[in-house]
């Protein structure tokens, strides 16, 4: 698990333009299994644990209004980073990934978190 980890923190890095952080989380648990970051003093663990608490807000208001659907992903645009929760396919792991908002290109961004996101599904 840890050299596919290290492998997806790598590309993530090296493929998405603006890349500031990321983070890979047992949303069961709340675990962060893999984190990185750009920046000194944005702590991606951090961030992912605030951004479970939405994705379980989200996942009861699905359950309360009898829907039958599934989170994709969740993209919050703050004044200069996109941060973008992408949820596996089996709903057990989500991506939490910053950008910067002036360099990212969010077709590749979201196009490389989609095959990131099989994987992950698969491996951990």
């Amino acid at each position: 698990m840890s050299d596919f980890l290290k492998q997806f923190g790598d590309e993530i890095k090296k493929n998405i333009p603006g890349y500031v952080a990321v983070a890979v989380t047992e949303i069961k648990s709340g675990i962060s299994y893999f984190s990185d970051s750009s920046l000194d003093g944005f702590d991606p663990e951090l961030a992912s644990a605030f951004n479970l608490e939405v994705v379980k807000a989200k996942l009861n208001a699905i359950s309360a209004l009898g829907l039958d659907q599934s989170i994709d992903d969740i993209m919050i645009t703050l004044t200069n980073q996109i941060h973008i929760i992408d949820i596996s396919e089996n709903n057990e792991y989500f991506i939490y990934l910053a950008v910067d908002s002036n360099n990212a290109n969010l077709g590749m961004t979201k196009a490389l978190l989609n095959k990131y996101k099989k994987e992950i599904s698969g491996k951990l």
